[in-house]
């Protein structure tokens, strides 16, 4: 993979990642709920999640990419769309005060970390998110080992840079994240880049 490659993969997964959705909203959750420090276990969950996803994309897509267009076609138009409907839902309605009311939580950091996880496998909006991205921004068929060392660091690295401010800011700013005038603006905000993203993946060749 080229320098460029690499670049645009962490461009496109930090846009994906900052896009508030369930893990964000999860994350947000626990961490008014419970801390930083619960919601940091969770989040390191999360992170492990991605890796697994990303493995399954890298080792099935380049398969696919190469012997089935018309599948990895009909993938990318249902990417689109879904991310289309997910800005008509974040614009609509989104993350509202009670999404974010949260339990004092009594699980250990463990359970933390596997809430994270399950959530992340059980959520097929992160595997719509990789098999919609990263073929258009990397070429999966011509990965090699080292590539993929590189691709994994990269997703840590760019997971912690955008998951641990959100659970930061809502750790220690309990109330700003309550306030209806901000989560307007937050739905409103994803809406636009989840729309925006949307369209990008539908032009792109």
């Amino acid at each position: 993979m080229t320098l460029s490659g690499f670049l645009a993969y962490t461009a496109a997964l930090a846009v994906a990642a900052a896009l508030p959705g369930p893990g964000i909203t999860a994350l947000v959750a626990r961490a008014l709920g419970s801390g930083f420090r619960a919601s940091f276990a969770m989040s390191l969950g999360l992170m492990v999640g991605a890796l697994v996803y990303l493995t399954a994309v890298v080792l099935g897509l380049a398969f696919v990419a190469q012997s089935f267009g018309m599948v990895f076609l009909a993938v990318k138009w249902l990417g689109a769309a879904y991310l289309a409907w997910l800005g008509w839902r974040f614009w609509t309605g989104g993350i509202t005060p009670e999404t974010i009311e949260a339990r004092a939580a009594r699980e250990g950091l463990a359970s933390c970390f596997l809430a994270g996880l399950t959530l992340t496998l059980g959520n097929p909006k992160t595997m719509i998110f990789y098999l919609a991205i990263t073929p258009t921004v990397i070429d999966l068929a011509s990965i090699t080992m080292a590539d993929y060392a590189i691709l994994a660091a990269i997703t840590l690295a760019t997971l912690v840079v955008v998951l641990v401010p959100y659970l930061a800011l809502a750790a220690k700013a309990r109330g700003l994240l309550r306030s209806p005038r901000a989560l307007k603006r937050l739905n409103r905000t994803a809406a636009a880049f989840m729309m925006s993203a949307a369209a990008a993946i539908a032009i792109r060749q």
